[in-house]
């Protein structure tokens, strides 16, 4: 059954976008935030890998309960679980994915490293085993705050199984003195816990089935885990060096009026018209009807 599928990391990827085409980034920032959304984008899609693997084999499982992208903050510590399978018989497998596109090697002090397609070379990475057994760390702890069932009046507590999950098409080159039995690809994930249960010794099996639990149970806890998911939102700006806002787009300058509008013209006055003599120019005249006049006017 399937208690929890995992958050969406879209908001991430648009935040990083956005930032990516910000007029203010410089060239290292987008060299930095490219390198992040490459990372992201292929932890995305191992997560998805993985996710479509494990839910096609357990989804409709009453023995199962499945948890994607789990993360936990107790008593100080983070741990951010991928995928987490509760058996009914208390077991618990804590799974890391990790997204090769070029293939991992792991020698034989149990080092691991990645291919560098860039620089055509391996290159040291953190152990994801040891990365897994931190989780765990963290995961007893969570069970300790939340209601488990118990058994002649004792406390019932989980056994945890560590598996690192590899996409189906990596290639993986295995040490002969290190035990990488712990490392497997994810579309064989069933078949490899199939195999450990056939393997183990009767006691072992005695052991389990004593805290054998119903589904009612595993869903129960499933839920009072994901009750303790404390999701976290990157500050990728602030990650990066950028401010906290982008800068604000330049005023458009106000047109500037033309010579011509902005040019008063001033009005032409003309001198008032004035009646005058023809003859002796003088203005001091009269009109009079008469043809006798010799003085016409105008």
């Amino acid at each position: 059954m399937i208690i929890k599928h995992a958050d969406s990391k879209q908001p991430a990827v648009a935040t990083l976008e956005t930032l990516r085409k910000r007029p203010d980034a410089t060239e290292a920032q987008k060299q930095s935030v490219d390198k992040e959304l490459k990372i992201l984008r292929a932890g995305i899609k191992g997560e998805e890998e993985s996710a479509y693997l494990i839910d096609f084999d357990f989804k409709s499982s009453k023995m199962t309960a499945v948890i994607h992208d789990l993360r936990l903050e107790i008593n100080g510590r983070v741990a951010q679980i991928d995928h987490l399978l509760i058996h009914r018989t208390l077991t618990v497998f804590v799974l890391e994915t990790k997204h090769f596109n070029s293939g991992m090697k792991i020698t034989d002090e149990g080092e691991f490293l990645r291919w560098n397609d860039y620089k055509k070379a391996y290159e040291g990475m953190p152990s994801p085993l040891a990365q897994n057994e931190r989780h765990i760390e963290v995961l007893k702890d969570a069970f300790g705050v939340i209601d488990m069932p118990t058994r002649l009046g004792l406390r019932l507590t989980p056994s945890f199984e560590s598996y690192v999950l590899a996409s189906a098409s990596a290639r993986i080159d295995r040490s002969k003195k290190f035990d990488g039995s712990r490392i497997i690809k994810a579309d064989v994930l069933l078949k490899t816990i199939e195999k450990q249960w056939d393997n183990e010794s009767l006691l072992d099996t005695l052991g389990s089935m004593g805290k054998f639990v119903s589904t009612e149970t595993i869903e129960a806890i499933g839920r009072q885990l994901c009750s303790l998911h404390r999701p976290i939102a990157v500050n990728y700006a602030a990650k990066f060096g950028f401010s906290d806002s982008p800068p604000s787009p330049p005023a458009t300058p106000a047109p500037t009026p033309s010579t011509a509008s902005a040019e008063i013209v001033a009005p032409v006055s003309e001198k008032p018209t004035s009646l005058a003599c023809r003859q002796c120019g003088s203005n001091k005249i009269s009109v009079q009807c008469c043809e006798l006049m010799s003085c016409p006017v105008l």
